[in-house]
């Protein structure tokens, strides 16, 4: 059982490899995701072994606390409540006065008279209460971040220090030095050592301990702001799920909460409304803004049949939707999970910097205190020694290696669900530019998925054989089947569906049944026993592209049928694409050699492996040679491509496939386009190097940074590159707020495939026409619609649809007259 708990305490790596640690321990519990970014915890648990209140205590016994999100019942632990604004600019504005204070002396700034210590005078008259009103304004930081003194040291006393321990520790100290200088103060006026008032009325050290807690809350502010932008996306999709939704029930439209929405309910969606479901439109058509769920601005025209998805918006037409998938199981919905689970997810190098972080904390306090033995024992004074020991603490910084990887992959799996590309866990977003071969189905990948018949070849007659097709096909999902029920459709307008007896569905193979006592077999060459005498013809076909089944009657060929699908507009390209980035293109397909081949030369790939059953798909991947560098991807969207799909190092489903397809996969191509396996790559590749460019500064300047704080190089470059306390916090805020803010720039990420002339230039330019055309009565007519458009100057793409009557045209400079004129032509009316 997997549960998300929302975790309170939580401020670094260190906290957050604390937690993971103790959760961990607990018997039963099988594996835990800490996200320090979202402040959350996935627990996967034994329920039998393990219930809730085992892991809420585990957590508190660690010194923080768990909350399952089932008992909440809302999302997140509001965290941001010791950096808010308010606190914030309160912290801030007793620090400039306490600035202002223990140094304006130093510039000649205007000072009451009781605070002026200018001259020897000023100094033994006014020093106490110099000092004292220091104290005094320093005591509303420490109030006010009174959190992380409480649980710096609860972290401390049970050996589990975290980033609070050490700005408790840092701040602490200064202000106990602080107390003493009082003190010392008071003794010197009162025994008349006024060389022990001039040592400690300059070396207070209240401004340090307010500095070090306003500059770090100062960058957890910032921070917190930062880690909001990352998480962005996601809220952003939440706002495109439909609150409200019209239902036709009892011949009226009513309005009702989306969830109360039931699975086969027609729902009524007009123009300018979103979708609340996905389902099938029953009555009506329309174009649909679908930039939701594809990122594709282009709208997309739909009508009876067609699938809509839910958030997607019905920009003209009117629509009645019957309801196939509802709620949690929306395309929308579906989408916003698992871009959550993969920002929650770990990727491998995670692992690594969490083993780091346990011992962070714990090695930089022992740092501090060698630092600060050391120079006392060389003589140096204790102000010296004190001010290098604290340095260290406040400028070390668990926080930016907690937060380096998990900014990243937040911002990288939002930025790919904006440009359709969903990726499900941090793994495959981490490894995904180390893919090195790249094994293609054929149909619905390089392919569009759509075949339709081009040649209905009968050698016997048959009575009512279309609808002996049809009775098979029918119970079939496969894409020829789809094509032939069509075609049959089309041609017979009286059909019978047939009882088909002992039916079944060979994968790689066809469709068999008896009908009429008759056994009837549709299929490839591989349903026949004596292949010889009908190869001849196949061939013929495949030679053309085309993919040709056998309709047997009881052992014996009576009819082929031939369909030939298009090649997706953008597959070409795309192989090309990747080919120049060194990667080696396989195709696969249960198709026969010559079709393959065929197909293969269209769009240039080298190596082909025709007549392949699922099995064998699996087999090949696993043959095929490779390593955590060179990884092998498969590309496909059908059922049958489901194991070679887990089988891969990679699994990537074209969105328009079967639910097997992309339930088996690591990435779904929502947009159906294979140029958008070169964007995975892409944005891969750029989320790689962010997170070891976040990573290299993490550890960089921890490195540089403690090395300067101890005054290592201070011999060498002399004391300006002392850095003081107050240096060192603001450093450690900056710290956090670059690696947040580096991982932002994922943001600016651009496809660079849909940026090619010879693509994008033409596809994202394109414009759009929608032509009624009527007088069509068959395919023929369609074809000739279609034809007649396309010898239209500038027209790239038509789309011509019987059933509605319409024609929907893309291109550059298009004429709309010109296109009308070119129908008529044709011996149609246009409008």
């Amino acid at each position: 059982m997997k549960k998300i708990f929302d975790v309170k305490g939580m401020t670094c790596a260190s906290c957050q490899a604390h937690v993971d640690n103790a959760v961990r321990k607990i018997k039963g519990v099988k594996d835990v995701n800490v996200s320090l970014l979202n402040n959350t915890m996935e627990v996967d648990y034994d329920e039998k072994c393990v219930d809730d209140q085992d892991i809420e205590n585990a957590v508190k016994k660690a010194g923080y606390k768990a909350f399952s999100q089932d008992k909440k019942g809302n999302k997140g632990v509001n965290e941001n409540n010791d950096y808010s604004l308010l606190k914030l600019i309160i912290a801030i504005t007793f620090l400039i006065l306490l600035m202002y204070v223990s140094m304006g002396h130093m510039i000649n700034l205007p000072m009451p008279k009781f605070l002026k210590i200018s001259t020897h005078e000023e100094m033994i008259k006014n020093s106490l209460i110099f000092a004292f009103t220091q104290f005094l304004l320093t005591l509303p930081s420490i109030f006010i971040y009174r959190n992380y003194f409480i649980n710096g040291y609860k972290r401390l006393f049970k050996l589990s220090p975290n980033m609070d321990s050490l700005i408790a520790l840092g701040s602490s100290a200064s202000l106990i030095y602080g107390v003493i200088a009082i003190f010392m103060i008071g003794y010197g006026l009162g025994y008349n050592n006024y060389d022990l008032v001039m040592q400690y009325v300059h070396n207070i050290y209240f401004e340090s301990a307010a500095t070090i807690l306003t500059l770090v809350s100062l960058g957890k502010y910032l921070e917190g702001l930062s880690k909001r932008k990352t998480t962005d996306n996601v809220k952003k999709m939440l706002d495109l799920v439909p609150k409200k939704a019209t239902i036709f029930i009892n011949n009226e439209e009513t309005t009702i909460p989306v969830n109360e929405i039931k699975i086969n309910d027609i729902v009524v969606v007009k123009k300018g409304e979103q979708v609340p479901i996905d389902g099938e439109i029953i009555e009506g058509s329309g174009s649909f803004n679908e930039s939701n769920i594809t990122g594709e601005s282009m709208p997309a025209y739909k009508k009876s049949n067609d699938f809509v998805y839910s958030s997607t918006i019905l920009e003209s037409g009117y629509v009645k939707i019957k309801a196939k998938k509802i709620g949690d199981d929306c395309s929308i919905n579906t989408i916003i999970k698992l871009v959550e689970e993969a920002a929650n997810s770990k990727a491998p190098i995670s692992k690594l910097v969490d083993k780091i972080s346990l011992f962070f904390v714990p090695i930089i306090i022992l740092i501090s205190l060698v630092v600060f033995i050391f120079y006392l024992s060389f003589n140096y004074s204790f102000n010296d020694a004190f001010n290098y020991a604290i340095s260290v603490l406040v400028i070390a910084c668990p926080c930016a290696l907690g937060l380096a990887t998990p900014v990243a992959i937040m911002v990288g799996t939002g930025k790919g669900a904006q440009l359709g590309l969903l990726i499900k866990n941090a793994e495959i977003l981490e490894n995904a530019h180390r893919i090195k071969t790249i094994v293609l189905d054929k149909t619905g990948t390089i392919t569009m998925g759509k075949p339709c018949v081009t040649d209905f070849i009968v050698f016997k007659k048959e009575d009512d054989l279309l609808s002996k097709i049809y009775s098979l096909e029918i119970k079939s999902e496969h894409p020829l089947a789809n094509a032939i029920i069509s075609y049959v459709k089309l041609k017979e307008s009286n059909i019978i569906n047939y009882h088909v007896v002992n039916y079944q569905a060979i994968e790689g193979v066809g469709v068999s049944g008896y009908i009429n006592n008759d056994f009837y077999q549709i299929g490839n060459i591989r349903c026949l026993k004596d292949k010889n005498y009908i190869n001849d013809k196949i061939d013929k076909l495949s030679l053309e592209g085309k993919t040709t089944l056998v309709i047997v009657k009881n052992n014996e060929v009576i009819s082929l049928i031939s369909l030939k699908d298009i090649i997706r507009k953008d597959s070409k390209e795309a192989i090309r694409l990747l080919k120049n980035k060194g990667i080696k293109i396989i195709m696969l397909t249960g198709d026969n050699e010559l079709t393959a081949k065929n197909i293969a030369k269209e769009v240039d790939i080298n190596e082909v492996r025709a007549n392949v059953l699922p099995i064998d798909k699996e087999k090949i991947i696993k043959d095929i040679p490779h390593n955590k560098n060179n990884l092998v991807a498969m590309v496909g969207d059908g059922v049958n491509d489901a194991l070679a799909l887990t089988t891969s190092d990679i699994g990537i489903a074209i969105g328009g496939g079967t639910d097997i397809a992309i339930e088996s996969s690591d990435i779904v191509l929502i947009r159906n386009s294979l140029l958008d396996v070169l964007n995975v790559i892409n944005l891969s590749k750029r989320v790689y190097f962010t997170i070891i460019g976040n990573l290299f500064w993490a550890f960089i300047y921890n490195c540089i940074g403690i090395l300067f704080a101890t005054g290592m190089f201070v011999p060498l470059l002399g004391e300006n590159f002392k850095l003081s306390p107050m240096i060192g916090s603001a450093c450690m805020a900056f710290s956090s707020i670059f690696v947040v803010l580096n991982a932002l720039t994922i943001n600016l990420f651009k496809p660079k495939a849909y940026n090619n002339k010879k693509v994008n230039g033409e596809i994202s330019n394109m414009e759009k026409i929608e032509l009624n055309v009527n007088g069509m009565m068959c395919m023929h007519c369609v074809k000739h619609v279609k034809e007649a458009l396309l010898s239209c100057n500038g027209v790239k793409h038509v789309d011509v649809y019987l059933d509605s009557k319409k024609a929907i045209i893309e291109g550059n400079n298009l004429s709309k007259d010109k296109l009308i004129n070119a129908v008529k032509n044709a011996g149609y009316d246009a409008f």
